[in-house]
């Protein structure tokens, strides 16, 4: 158990940083250091996990439902998802899909520059930017998808 807590730590973490910790708290009325401690490994924290409404409220804000993930790749389970959201006004098109991706891979290329400046991407390091490169690589597979149907 202790391997599926850590692993599902990580991916809350990275649920909390999606969506930057400042909107976290507002979206779940939670403090900063409550979001921490979902995430946290230490071993005082080991068995605080973040609620499930939590979890929903942040992935809605998110880019990707990266605690749902973490718990469908735990069982076993794939998940597909096109660009459709319930309770969601389709307002951007294309051209905002491609604006916000246009971002957020630049914020990986920061992030990576960032890891490298003192020449040596840790572990950690590199576990965040190939997450981010897979998210994005999502993404992109999703928008594809999504105007290949268009396009039919």
């Amino acid at each position: 158990m202790a391997g599926v807590g850590s692993y599902l730590k990580k991916h809350t973490e990275a649920l909390v940083k999606d969506v930057g910790i400042e909107a976290a708290c507002q979206l779940t009325g939670k403090s900063k250091a409550t979001l921490g401690r979902y995430y946290s490994e230490h071993e005082e924290h080991a068995d605080r996990f973040m609620p499930v409404d939590a979890v929903a409220a942040l992935e809605e804000a998110s880019s990707y439902p990266h605690v749902t993930t973490a718990l469908a790749e735990l069982k076993g389970i794939t998940l597909s998802s096109d660009e459709r959201r319930r309770n969601q006004d389709d307002k951007g098109g294309v051209n905002a899909d491609v604006i916000a991706l246009s971002q957020r891979f630049a914020m990986l290329m920061a992030e990576y520059n960032q890891s490298i400046e003192d020449g040596v991407i840790t572990v950690n390091e590199a576990k965040r930017l190939l997450k981010e490169t897979l998210a994005l690589q999502h993404v992109l597979l999703d928008m594809k998808l999504h105007l290949e149907d268009e396009a039919t």
